[in-house]
């Protein structure tokens, strides 16, 4: 009797130290798993935030743009490349009329790019009367893709 409660007690304490833990290929396999979900959401998530930098860079043009068209309706002409976006926080000097420059500028501040790039200003433009860019995600004129200029000419 005594031999088979022995047995018996073995066996559930050898059941009971197998219960205890994870194997390590049972761990391994967890890991496997968490790598391939974090690897799908990655996927998933990075293009998303690649085309919500160019719609902020596309908004950014767009606001400049209508501040240069309010400049030009006050001072009769765009500001020259050489004055720059600058024109748009402070009245440029040679201004034939300096007393209808707007008191305060016409934008508080010039954003950057999303990619950290300041926005570029050209007169004449290439199908308008100026051009408002950005050099895209790498910084450097034109490119594909993510790294294409974002300007105000469609």
């Amino acid at each position: 009797m005594q031999s088979i409660r022995h047995r018996q007690r073995s066996c559930s304490l050898s059941s009971q130290a197998r219960m205890r833990g994870f194997t390590l290929v049972e761990l391994m396999v967890v890991i496997v798993i968490i790598g391939l979900l974090a690897t799908v959401v990655m996927i998933n998530v990075m293009p998303s935030q690649d085309r919500a930098m160019v719609e902020k860079a596309r908004a950014d043009v767009a606001v400049l743009e209508q501040a240069l068209e309010t400049y030009r309706l006050d001072n009769l002409s765009y500001p020259s490349t050489e004055q720059g976006l600058q024109a748009l926080l402070n009245a440029p000097s040679g201004l034939t009329r300096p007393e209808r420059y707007r008191q305060g500028g016409y934008i508080r501040r010039l954003p950057e790019d999303p990619w950290g790039h300041a926005y570029q200003y050209r007169r004449p433009g290439r199908s308008g009367g100026f051009d408002v860019y950005s050099f895209g995600a790498d910084g450097a004129d034109g490119g594909d893709a993510d790294n294409a200029d974002i300007g105000n000419w469609r």
